[in-house]
């Protein structure tokens, strides 16, 4: 139940300040900026893995959930928990928003600038990137450990930088469900969990295939 909570906390701070940060910029008119979103974005991770990494690792994201089980360095019997207490965590946070800006039209949902194909294949890249660089730096040396959440919240503020304007940069299937269903913005729902999580899984392989040790299989990586 902790390592839940923790999900589920992590993840509502994820979504509640990311989100928040794209409403907030919205109603401000501008304050914020491009950067300063994809800024919020990258720090709010690396503070929740600091935060609840000792706790449950601190996935954040079910498409990062999914790419740890595959990988064989998560166990397949907790994943529906984890994913549970993630997108609970989401709504909980679009939820509080939309109390908050009642006029806000997308709370933040990730909504593509250009054709759907051009952000499904964005989407599936951007997220097997990120994948890999979590797979490579949540293993190894103690020293790597202690700079995980630097590396991975950088990778996702740069991702969020240049990709955010044409495809939203999501990455996260609860980052851009929760959002998405309570603003009643649903004709992109099917986009963006099928991208992050098929982007997850091409991350494994990757992942495997440039490490001579295969550290992404070994259980002594759990």
């Amino acid at each position: 139940m902790k390592r839940l909570l923790a999900e589920f906390l992590g993840t509502f701070t994820l979504v509640f300040a990311g989100t928040g940060a794209i409403v907030i910029n919205e109603t401000s008119g501008g304050v914020i900026g491009h950067a300063g979103i994809a800024l919020v974005f990258g720090l709010v991770v690396l503070a929740m893995i600091y935060t609840f990494g000792d706790v449950s690792g601190a996935h954040l994201n079910p498409a990062v959930t999914l790419g740890f089980a595959v990988a064989g360095r998560f166990p397949w019997r907790d994943f529906s928990g984890y994913v549970t207490a993630q997108l609970a965590g989401a709504f909980v946070a679009s939820g509080l928003l939309k109390f908050l800006f009642p006029a806000s039209a997308t709370l933040g949902a990730t909504l593509p600038a250009g054709g759907a194909m051009q952000s499904f294949v964005l989407e599936i890249v951007l997220t097997a990137i990120l994948m890999l660089v979590i797979l490579s730096v949540s293993t190894g040396a103690k020293e790597k450990g202690v700079t995980a959440g630097i590396a991975i919240g950088s990778v996702i503020a740069l991702e969020a930088m240049f990709a955010g304007p044409i495809c939203g940069a999501s990455m996260n299937p609860a980052r851009s469900l929760a959002p998405a269903i309570v603003s009643g913005n649903l004709q992109f729902l099917w986009l963006y969990p099928f991208a992050t999580f098929l982007g997850s899984v091409i991350a494994v392989p990757l992942c495997i295939g440039t490490r001579e040790s295969g550290c992404c299989q070994r259980s002594e990586c759990l």
